[in-house]
């Protein structure tokens, strides 16, 4: 693998490959049964539109028309309330609301998008954990693939 390969799909990126090869894991990010919802002060009950499992989250994820594989993000208590929405989003797996920075969010979407990159990704939606792997392809593996 030559190295302006790398570079390049790098080039607009604050971190290079090396700030995300490996495993990482991001705690607590992914829309859960436990992901918090509003409850409306009179009643003492949740609003039918903040009520959602995992399923439908991941259904929903699932449905988006793109390319890229979406995941099912917590949606704030806030958003819930003020947009009358689901206690869930959805968004690219290595979106900066999952990775915590947008300079990580540029740094995964560029290795996913490069041929010298393999990315890969677990939702754990019982714990709510996302695992990103990125592991840097050989000239050689890119040839087999």
């Amino acid at each position: 693998m030559s190295e302006q390969s790398t570079d390049d799909s790098f080039e607009d990126c604050e971190l290079g490959p090396e700030a995300i090869l490996g495993t990482q894991t991001f705690e607590d990010v992914l829309f859960t049964e436990e992901t918090e919802t509003p409850v409306n002060v009179l009643t003492g009950e949740t609003p039918e539109h903040s009520q959602a499992s995992v399923d439908e989250a991941r259904a929903f994820a699932a449905g988006i028309d793109t390319d890229t594989p979406q995941i099912a993000l917590q949606a704030s208590v806030e958003s819930q309330i003020e947009t009358a929405s689901k206690p869930y989003t959805a968004a690219a797996f290595f979106h900066f609301k999952a990775t915590g920075t947008l300079a990580l969010h540029r740094a995964y979407h560029a290795a996913y998008e490069s041929a010298a990159f393999a990315v890969d990704f677990d939702a754990d939606y019982e714990t709510g954990d996302l695992t990103i792997t990125v592991e840097e392809i050989t000239g050689s593996e890119r040839d087999d693939a």
